[in-house]
């Protein structure tokens, strides 16, 4: 099967690293299209993968779905895999207009109130709906983005957990060394880290709340996004912008959480949560607000997490007791395993060859699959 994958962009959030993953682990001959171009092709260019960059001027240059049928009917793909909400609708339309045999999209980021924090709303809905006419399945990245796929009315669907591959964040002594010191932050300081796109939904600001109430403390918050002027301006306006560090996209997340001492998420609303899983294969002890990934799990599949109520002093609380003790490092807790990047990879391997055979899935029922275990199923096909 030759697959092209269709994404916005590849900035440095959770789908981008998804895709990444994915390239790096199929066996598949992939290719990539990115509606917008930000820089960072050359990344996924060096795992030998094409990348075309349609360069869109805006939401609304609908030229590109010219450019993508052209590209998709030269290309003859098997497949065509779109992410993220604009290429979904832009790569959707596309496909069925190339003739594509099979189109797959994968819904990362619907929430309750919005999607990649886009307030949702009638428009939006409406245009998703259209494009989805025109696949043949949607993939929820979990049960929770199925069920809210549900709500909306979309009825193939089918679930596939993000994948990890936890060896490439092992704890790696030299990289915590590097890492401090490239940003001045002392060997000895006990460090908060926050991993994601910098948007006002990842509550980074409570880890800057946090942050007051703990003097020798520093923060790492890894990634970038239209929230980083307010989260910059919050920090000098609680006297804490000199304990601050906020690096913007970054090529090796997984040296950075060596240099963190505890993971901590304070989003209310997640739609999987791969940063706080990226966090437990480190072997940091994690704090979550909210993890789908977790949730449907067994109790006990991560002993390193701990749920913690939303809002300043629930993290301010947790973070300050964490702070009296020791570092440590923890082994990978069952959940890693569960959500191997191998696993995922195969049963999206699984779910091309099903549409391209025997034609859309049965309707999403939120009990499809059963109670998920550390060594159970991971989204595998319904049998026929």
């Amino acid at each position: 099967m030759k697959v092209l994958h269709v994404i916005t962009s590849l900035a440095a959030g959770g789908a981008e690293r998804q895709l990444a993953a994915l390239l790096r682990h199929t066996d598949m001959p992939c290719e990539v299209a990115t509606l917008t171009d930000t820089g960072r092709e050359a990344g996924v260019a060096a795992l030998g993968v094409p990348v075309h960059s349609l360069r869109m001027r805006g939401n609304r240059d609908v030229s590109a779905v010219g450019r993508l049928v052209t590209l998709m009917r030269e290309g003859r793909y098997d497949v065509v895999h779109t992410h993220l909400y604009r290429a979904c609708v832009y790569g959707r339309f596309a496909a069925r207009l190339a003739g594509v045999p099979a189109i797959v999209a994968t819904e990362h980021s619907l929430c309750t109130s919005h999607i990649e924090g886009r307030p949702k709303n009638a428009s939006i809905r409406a245009l998703y709906r259209a494009s989805e006419r025109v696949g043949h399945l949607t993939v929820a990245v979990s049960r929770a983005v199925a069920d809210r796929l549900a709500e909306w009315g979309v009825r193939r669907v089918h679930v596939v957990p993000n994948g990890i591959d936890a060896a490439a964040f092992a704890f790696d002594p030299e990289a915590r060394r590097a890492r401090r010191a490239a940003y001045g932050i002392p060997a000895d300081a006990f460090v908060i880290g926050g991993l994601g796109r910098l948007v006002r939904s990842k509550r980074f600001d409570v880890l800057l709340s946090a942050l007051g109430g703990l003097p020798s403390a520093w923060l790492l918050l890894v990634g970038e996004g239209p929230a980083r002027p307010i989260l910059e301006a919050l920090a000098r306006y609680n006297g804490v912008a000199d304990r601050v560090v906020i690096t913007g996209e970054v090529p090796d997340v997984p040296a950075h959480l060596a240099a963190m001492d505890v993971l901590a998420a304070p989003a209310e609303e997640e739609t999987f949560g791969l940063a706080v899983l990226e966090g437990l294969a480190a072997g940091l002890p994690v704090l979550h607000a909210a993890c789908p990934s977790l949730d449907e799990l067994p109790p006990g599949a991560a002993p390193g997490a701990r749920r913690v109520a939303p809002g300043h002093t629930s993290f301010r609380a947790e973070l300050c007791a964490l702070a009296q003790s020791d570092p440590v490092r923890l082994p990978p807790p069952p959940a890693v395993a569960h959500y191997d990047i191998r696993r995922h990879v195969g049963a999206l391997t699984s779910l091309y060859a099903h549409v391209l055979t025997r034609g859309p899935l049965p309707s999403y029922q939120p009990d499809l699959s059963g109670p998920l275990g550390p060594l159970g199923p991971l989204g595998s096909p319904e049998p026929p």
